[in-house]
């Protein structure tokens, strides 16, 4: 149970349900000619600790779905429930409190900072929780040792391998115990080799701690590593299976 913020005190109240729910959500960009409707009346619901992939060619929607996911952008209409709670309702510092403290996210680039060693680019969302020196240190060490990292705390992101970089990132996204993890594209910088490794080290995280996980991929061999696979097209779900 997640305490401290007023987005926290919201979600941690709400009856158990589906961890992201679209209730008929649309996205519209510009007006008139140049209208463009990135999503169409989508239905969706992801429960607490599936692993989702989350597929379709550019301007299919998924990016548009995985930021709403993500409360980095709002539906034009309809509405976007997080573990309950509609995120409409919710105030700019609300909405960034649940980012913080519910939401891990992994990216294609890694986006580590580059100055500061492994060690330091996991304590950055704990200090942004406020908490404290020794607690922080405690948790980041702990993150660096599941993803496999321990004695590489003190290298810059220079110093390490593309698929080690990923990992410190991955890290990174669990080290504040999130409810759900996005990932666009963690294994579009990496070769095919370390990119499996990226994607056995995600399963693993989702089977042994229960994390749930949405993956947005244009790979097929990477999308099988998820248990059920959304694709989009024309801002529509247009198939969804199970493996």
């Amino acid at each position: 149970m997640k305490t401290g913020s007023p987005a926290a005190a919201l979600i941690s109240d709400v009856s158990p349900g589906p961890v992201v729910a679209f209730d008929n959500v649309s996205k519209i960009y510009g007006k008139g000619d140049a209208e463009v409707r990135a999503l169409n009346g989508v239905n969706l619901q992801i429960n607490a600790g599936e692993f989702v992939a989350v597929m379709g060619p550019s301007g299919s929607g998924k990016s548009t779905s995985m930021n709403i996911i993500g409360c980095l952008d709002k539906p034009t209409s309809g509405r976007y429930l997080f573990k309950g709670v509609d995120v409409s309702t919710l105030s700019s510092d609300q909405t960034a409190m649940l980012r913080r403290h519910f939401l891990g996210f992994v990216f294609q680039g890694f986006n580590l900072l580059a100055r500061t060693t492994a060690l330091e680019n996991l304590e950055l969302p704990l200090i942004y929780q406020r908490i404290d020196k020794a607690t922080r240190r405690k948790m980041a060490m702990e993150a660096l040792d599941v993803v496999g990292l321990l004695g590489r705390e003190h290298h810059t992101p220079a110093e390490l391998s593309g698929g080690q970089q990923q990992r410190v990132a991955i890290a990174r996204a669990i080290v504040t115990n999130p409810s759900l993890l996005l990932a666009d594209e963690p294994t579009g910088n990496l070769d095919t080799a370390r990119g499996h490794e990226i994607m056995q080290l995600l399963t693993r995280l989702n089977k042994e701690r229960g994390l749930t996980v949405v993956l947005v991929t244009h790979e097929e061999d990477i999308a099988a590593y998820a248990g059920r696979r959304i694709e989009f097209r024309d801002g529509k779900i247009v198939r969804e299976t199970r493996t």
